[in-house]
């Protein structure tokens, strides 16, 4: 028999990991609820009936975000128009494209049909349906609003990759014309500079300073390339390692959101992803101790994840996360208020959601004016680097020129 690994929260609001037999995931699920338990993370047996289960593709390239909103979207609409889910996933399954997403319906497909249901059949594939899409599923099924809920997902969704397409745009451009200034900085001073240091040499041409720190600078790069090569990637790998330990994600985290101009961008993503997210579970019926939880596990930021973790603690000996909130640096005090009238009021998932729009539009503002500026700055970085290289080879030469002109 499969074995299942899973995490729950007891009464005292600790989490216990453990492990259980059984047919299917559904078994597990109904045995925790049965105790009175709360549900933090099943996972598929590692062994067992799942275990030889290859997918072509998906291990190499699973498929994205958009192809999960547009199905979630043709889904729903297939359900709104009356067509039952086992023929809604037959239907859809013929026309993805994707080799592996495409066998993940034909097998989700053969489980719903068999009984399983749907939620418990796609949250076997957590690469594809992560612990949010789950969740808002099962909670359509329960209410049976499915269709709807799929609809709130998929503009979730699409939201979600509007808001990373316009952060992509803001941090390709610069990274583009710094790669570019790195690349013609080297090729200058390892090339070109070389070239007329050995001429002025040869004239024994007295030189200025920024000339003598061009030649050292480029005698330094032609011998010590491996030397920088290396020098970086123990770098990266020492960041990555540090990054990867509870502390070091925080110190970077929080170092992150102080950076002048990204900083405020990062805050005010975060903001409009948790009021998304967690505006989405709560809207769709998902208890708030589980959206909280689910909505920690989104926000990619260390800070961000305490702020909430602190939030749900608080509602768990029931108080008003809003009084968490007001704690946090990252929660300014107008989102406070806002979730604080929402909690008061009954309209929690309203506020988020209005919480989400004027965020959505910070970001667009920031993104904007942020490319606006930066490309002029980048300009006049590039042609500083070559105005630099070009000024220090070139006026020990009007030096020389004035000598022997006279």
């Amino acid at each position: 028999m499969p074995v299942f690994e899973y995490r729950v929260r007891d009464m005292s609001g600790k989490v216990l990991k453990s492990q259980m037999e059984a047919e299917t995931i559904g078994q597990v699920r109904d045995a925790l609820r049965a105790k009175n338990l709360m549900i933090v993370e099943v996972k598929p047996p590692r062994t067992g009936m799942n275990a030889d289960i290859k997918i072509p593709g998906l291990s190499d390239r699973p498929p994205g975000l958009k192809q999960v909103a547009v199905f979630s979207k043709q889904l729903a609409t297939l359900i709104n128009a009356g067509v039952p889910l086992v023929q809604s996933l037959s239907i859809l399954q013929k026309q993805i494209e994707h080799k592996g997403f495409q066998e993940i319906m034909r097998k989700v497909r053969g489980e719903v049909e068999a009984g399983t249901p749907f939620s418990e059949a796609i949250a076997q594939y957590p690469k594809v349906f992560n612990r949010l899409f789950v969740n808002l599923v099962r909670a359509g099924e329960t209410s049976g609003t499915l269709d709807t809920v799929l609809e709130r997902i998929a503009a979730f969704q699409e939201k979600q990759l509007a808001l990373n397409g316009k952060l992509k745009s803001a941090l390709t451009y610069p990274m583009v014309v710094l790669v570019f200034a790195l690349l013609i900085t080297y090729f200058l001073l390892t090339t070109i500079v070389p070239q007329f240091a050995g001429i002025l040499t040869q004239l024994n041409a007295p030189l200025p300073f920024i000339t003598r720190l061009l030649m050292a600078t480029s005698d330094f790069l032609k011998h010590s390339t491996l030397f920088i090569v290396v020098s970086i990637a123990i770098a990266v790998f020492a960041y990555r390692w540090y990054y990867n330990k509870p502390q070091g994600r925080k110190v970077v985290d929080t170092i992150k959101l102080k950076i002048p101009v990204f900083g405020g961008l990062i805050q005010k993503t975060a903001l409009s992803s948790f009021a998304r997210t967690f505006g989405l579970l709560i809207g769709s019926g998902v208890n708030i101790i589980e959206s909280l939880e689910i909505t920690r596990g989104t926000a990619n930021n260390a800070v961000v994840e305490e702020s909430i973790e602190n939030a749900k603690n608080v509602v768990t000996v029931g108080e008003q996360m809003s009084s968490s909130l007001a704690t946090s640096p990252v929660f300014p005090p107008m989102v406070v208020s806002m979730i604080a009238i929402g909690e008061e009021t009954g309209a929690l998932d309203t506020m988020l959601g209005k919480i989400g729009d004027f965020y959505d539009r910070e970001v667009d503002e920031a993104v904007d004016s942020l490319t606006a500026a930066l490309e002029p700055i980048m300009i006049v970085f590039l042609g500083g680097i070559v105005g630099v290289i070009v000024a220090g080879m070139f006026l020990p030469m009007f030096s020389i020129i004035g000598a022997l002109s006279q």
